[in-house]
């Protein structure tokens, strides 16, 4: 009987023939609580915002679906290499809107060239080495008030400053500044959280194997938060495509296909700029669906490979 009580205490299970403790007894016999049991009126009310949240999805699905399929509707019919390979031609009387798609990506190289290092780096020093809070809360108070700025006022902005005060003329390179200002909140709110969300474990893990702060920053909080960067890059990508209010008066309407030191200086027209030149001032309607098209096909490709790159960065 001894040793049957010695091993009911080691496996924690009273031995045969003693009573059951009495805490254990009570909770045996302790009713469940009204207030765990979902009743009906609770059942309905789960019901009813799970329809909500699903008709609100679906809402937003079919939304765009109709949105990219209308387009895809008008556009891929005016869609022909003539349109993409060459450019307009008024002696010709043809349409070709190559040089808006060479003028498109040379303003994402520059943009996304400026803003990154600027972004990246503001965002770093602010959640790694900034210790005065109030600067902290100052800098982040003036980045959300620079995101709610109209785009309009950017190309203002612009235009005094890099086309009329600094001389730089209408061109790509104005008009990445410019974008510079606009993308520049985006990528550095963005970074930021990513920063914030590696946890401090490795931060301490780092500097306890002897790591110092850059090194630790540079090898494992920036690549732990390649991600989060890589949205705000994203993002900031698109936004520089869907631009057209700010390139009116810094990027100009030139049509000219010319190479990229030419187009730097010279008026160089974007897809979005030539889309509202077409419909707006020319009333070719299908012609800019068809420049729409080329924008949205333009847009996934460019977070197709920013995705795949940031991937392999992540697994390097």
């Amino acid at each position: 009987m001894q040793s049957a009580n010695l091993k009911s205490a080691w496996s924690g299970a009273p031995a045969k023939g003693m009573p059951l403790p009495v805490s254990v007894v009570d909770a045996a016999n302790t009713p469940v609580p009204q207030g765990e049991r979902i009743s009906a009126k609770r059942k309905l009310w789960n019901a009813g915002a799970k329809i909500l949240v699903w008709g609100a999805g679906l809402t937003t699905a079919l939304l765009l679906l109709l949105i990219i399929g209308y387009i895809a509707y008008r556009g891929i019919p005016c869609i022909t290499w003539d349109l993409l390979s060459t450019q307009t031609s008024y002696r010709a009387g043809t349409i070709g809107i190559l040089p808006n798609i060479l003028n498109t990506l040379y303003l994402i190289v520059v943009a996304m060239c400026i803003v990154l290092p600027l972004g990246v780096g503001a965002a770093v020093y602010l959640t790694e080495y900034a210790t005065n809070r109030k600067l902290v809360a100052l800098i982040e108070l003036a980045t959300e008030t620079l995101a709610g700025i109209p785009s309009i006022v950017f190309g203002l902005v612009g235009m005094l400053m890099f086309v009329q005060f600094l001389g730089l003329k209408q061109g790509i390179l104005a008009g990445g500044l410019t974008l510079v200002m606009v993308t520049i909140p985006t990528i550095m709110r963005t970074t930021q959280e990513a920063l914030r969300s590696v946890p401090d474990a490795y931060r301490e893990g780092a500097q306890a194997l002897g790591a110092g702060k850059w090194r630790t920053i540079r090898t494992v909080v920036l690549p732990s938060s390649i991600n989060g960067i890589l949205s705000g890059c994203i993002l900031a990508i698109g936004r520089v495509i869907e631009e057209s209010a700010a390139l009116l008066f810094t990027a100009g309407f030139g049509l000219v296909l010319n190479d990229f030191i030419t187009s730097l200086t010279s008026s160089s027209a974007t897809l979005t700029v030539a889309l509202y030149v077409y419909a707006s001032e020319r009333g070719e309607i299908d012609v800019a669906f068809a420049i729409a098209f080329v924008l949205l096909c333009l847009a996934f490709c460019i977070n197709f490979l920013a995705k795949f790159v940031g991937n392999r960065l992540k697994k390097d």
